[in-house]
């Protein structure tokens, strides 16, 4: 593949080590068995020189561990040397199903340990590798990324803590809001959608969606969204609709303003197939009204695509969703935790992103540029034209 070829004759920034923390193992796992593979097969007429050295392994992964005191407390211990190493650290903040001692009780994994334990990894290091990148899907603190009274900016504060560690590349996936890396303006910072996966994995899926602008609609649940809908509009050839929020700003429930209903902009979606796009799946209740009122518009099916699935209160609602006819299919990535009954729901598609992350390492890796890991729109062309022959 041409993401393949392009690496065969640039030196690599360092001998590669990856560092999949707690809750992110089995993307660590996978991204492991990718870059194997392709190294093993990948032939360069420089690949036994000294500045290959360690280039091809049977595993490029590092043992490390954050064992913690009877008190909660812990710290980072790397097992092996990483002297040198271009090292990549895969953290999912979001993994809610580990656990820790904390005085005896059972406490379960926050976002905040995570990115503690993120931080002793990275301390563990010590200044002994020869780059420090993080991977970090969900970004952590991404929704807290601006100030709108007197607030904390926890996720620019993050971004800042990092880089004064020691990572010099920060690479997440579909931020909140991408402005927050005006915070690091001087460093690497990289947020991907996951547009080609959804496409690939929604045409995998379904195979009587007839895609043009008569036929199917993009829907952006809210402003905030805009730009992921407008890309995916502007690929597909499609038509695209908003719905914005109307909030009571009198009044605040479970720390924000409730949303009053749901208002939308756009043309006629009778009898059309509905894409709505975003960027995370919370409790969902924003994303189930949305689909609703498309339903009460006569819309066709409608098909939910978002990054992140945490499905914080549970997927009952779903289900009932699903059984009403309201939702045909929610696909969500695997770049973090997906839980088991999730995984056998008739109306969930899981969209693996282990590939594309291999090819991201891979890439940066030997210093190349990822512009067309970002921009996949010669990819998703030649998607639909096998959709549409047949032969896909």
């Amino acid at each position: 593949m041409a993401e393949e070829k392009r690496n065969l004759e640039t030196i690599p920034a360092g001998s590669l080590g990856i560092i999949p923390l707690a809750g992110c193992q089995a993307l660590g796992e996978q991204v492991d068995h990718y870059l194997v593979k392709w190294r093993r097969e990948r032939e360069s007429e420089h690949k036994n020189s000294l500045i290959f050295s360690g280039y091809q392994r049977d595993s490029y992964l590092l043992n490390s561990k954050v064992p913690r005191f009877g008190t909660g407390e812990g710290k980072g211990v790397i097992q092996e040397s990483v002297r040198g190493m271009d090292l990549y650290l895969l953290v999912d903040v979001v993994n809610h199903s580990l656990t820790y001692s904390l005085f005896g009780q059972e406490n379960h994994m926050s976002p905040d340990d995570h990115y503690q334990d993120l931080k002793r990894i990275i301390s563990a290091v010590g200044g002994k590798a020869r780059r420090i990148n993080v991977i970090m899907p969900y970004l952590y603190e991404g929704r807290q990324h601006k100030r709108t009274s007197r607030e904390s900016l926890d996720c620019a504060i993050a971004l800042q803590e990092l880089i004064h560690m020691g990572v010099e590349n920060i690479i997440t996936f579909d931020a909140h809001d991408p402005r927050v890396q005006n915070a690091i303006p001087l460093h690497g910072f990289e947020t991907v959608q996951p547009a080609y996966q959804f496409i690939k994995n929604l045409l995998r899926n379904q195979k009587d969606l007839i895609i043009d602008a008569d036929h199917m609609m993009v829907i952006s649940p809210d402003e905030g969204g805009m730009s992921r809908a407008i890309y995916i509009a502007n690929v597909l050839g499609l038509d695209m609709g908003m719905f914005y929020k109307r909030r009571d700003y009198t009044r605040i429930v479970n720390g924000r303003n409730p949303i009053v209903a749901h208002e939308f902009l756009g043309s006629d979606v009778e009898g059309k197939d509905m894409l709505i796009i975003d960027d995370m799946i919370s409790s969902g209740e924003s994303v189930r009204e949305v689909a609703a009122a498309l339903k009460k518009r006569k819309a066709r099916k409608i098909f939910v695509c978002a990054t992140f699935g945490l499905f914080t209160n549970g997927l009952d609602a779903f289900d009932k969703a699903y059984q009403e006819g309201i939702i045909d299919r929610v696909l969500t990535t695997n770049l973090i935790y997906q839980p088991p009954e999730l995984l056998e729901r008739e109306w969930y598609v899981s969209c693996s992103m282990s590939k594309y992350v291999a090819y991201l390492i891979d890439t940066l890796n030997h210093d190349t540029s990822i512009s067309d890991l970002l921009s996949p729109n010669e990819k998703i062309q030649k998607l639909l034209g096998k959709y549409r022959n047949g032969k896909f």
